[in-house]
């Protein structure tokens, strides 16, 4: 197996990765960015057709180069997947697709050594720029016993309301994912969502007041309060990555109007194929769509490459890992038109 030496190796070609390596290259620094997608932007690509994000194309822009298309558009997936590939070749930044990282670990000797699918790199700084999709779906423990002729999906695999087999569609889990693909389940199917309210901001998404409050909410709130740099914003993000954030685009008095039947609990267990609700419920589903996040990498954030690390760590200023991580889950949503 053929080994390179590098500066910096960045693991996810995203929004975070690519900005990383747009900052190194502009300041003279070599670096390299993994990714096991085809395309750069292809991990946007292959979401859900309707998906759109949560941010205003103002919002959207990576380092120096504007997002196109009106200030308030609210970008589909596609969009903003090929503005990444044409923020990577505006830059020419040194991507280096179809390479999955299958280890990440510290080297003997200072610095870390990463396997792909390639070869094997050693780096003097490592950066996880993964997100928090991983690779590996968190299937609930019933998933096994429920009928085989119930259609499971995670949400990682739905694309579009015509995967769902005909009857009751049931949703598990009521974050980000769940309410917007429960919200386009009622359109075609009787769909039920099970999980704890996350909360939702407190004005309608695209009003007149959620234009004032945007701003605010993303560059006071976020950058300067709820941030990695305090404890209360490392709290707050493990808080939204194991319970989910609040709702943005998809609120309550939308899915009540809407037809929902969301139960604010779980599914507790199975009873002759069929999920059971903590309340009793037996819900006779056709579709069993599983909106709960992935598993995460041991390097704390979900690990879209597959790379496990090795928990040593290394010492010394030289010789650093960081993690970069920007989730398409907190900026996006499926768009409905009626």
């Amino acid at each position: 197996m053929r080994t390179e030496h590098l500066e910096t190796v960045i693991i996810g070609a995203g929004q975070a990765g690519l900005s990383t390596a747009y900052q190194l290259k502009r300041l003279g620094r070599p670096c390299l960015v993994l990714a096991t997608e085809s395309r750069v932007g292809d991990c946007w690509r292959n979401q859900w057709d309707s998906l759109t994000l949560f941010t205003p194309a103002w919002a959207d822009a990576l380092p120096g180069m504007p997002f196109p298309g009106p200030a308030w558009h609210t970008p589909t997936k596609d969009e903003f997947a090929d503005y990444l590939e044409a923020y990577a070749a505006q830059f020419a930044l040194p991507v280096r697709l179809g390479t999955r990282v299958e280890r990440l670990t510290a080297g003997d000797h200072g610095g870390f050594v990463v396997t792909t699918s390639g070869g094997r790199i050693e780096a003097d700084n490592v950066v996880v720029a993964t997100g928090t999709f991983g690779r590996t779906p968190l299937v609930p423990d019933f998933a096994d016993q429920l009928d085989p002729g119930i259609r499971q999906l995670h949400s990682s695999e739905y694309r579009r309301p015509s995967q769902l087999a005909p009857g009751t569609v049931l949703v598990v889990g009521a974050s980000h994912s769940g309410c917007d693909i429960a919200f386009e389940a009622i359109e075609t199917h009787d769909t039920v969502l099970v999980g704890r309210d996350t909360g939702q901001l407190p004005v309608a998404y695209g009003s007149p007041l959620a234009k004032v409050m945007y701003p605010f909410i993303l560059f006071v709130l976020f950058a300067h309060v709820l941030n990695r740099r305090n404890p209360l914003g490392r709290k707050q993000m493990d808080h939204f990555r194991q319970h989910g954030g609040p709702r943005i685009r998809v609120q309550q008095a939308d899915l009540e109007r809407s037809g929902v039947d969301w139960v604010r609990g779980r599914v507790a267990g199975v009873q002759d194929g069929r999920p059971v609700l903590d309340d009793g419920r037996v819900v006779d589903a056709g579709t069993v769509v599983c909106a709960r996040d992935s598993v995460r990498c041991s390097a704390g954030s979900t690990c879209q490459c597959s790379a496990t690390t090795d928990g040593r760590g290394s010492s010394g200023a030289s010789s650093t890992t960081r993690q970069a991580s920007t989730s398409p889950d907190c900026a996006s949503s499926p768009r409905r038109s009626r």
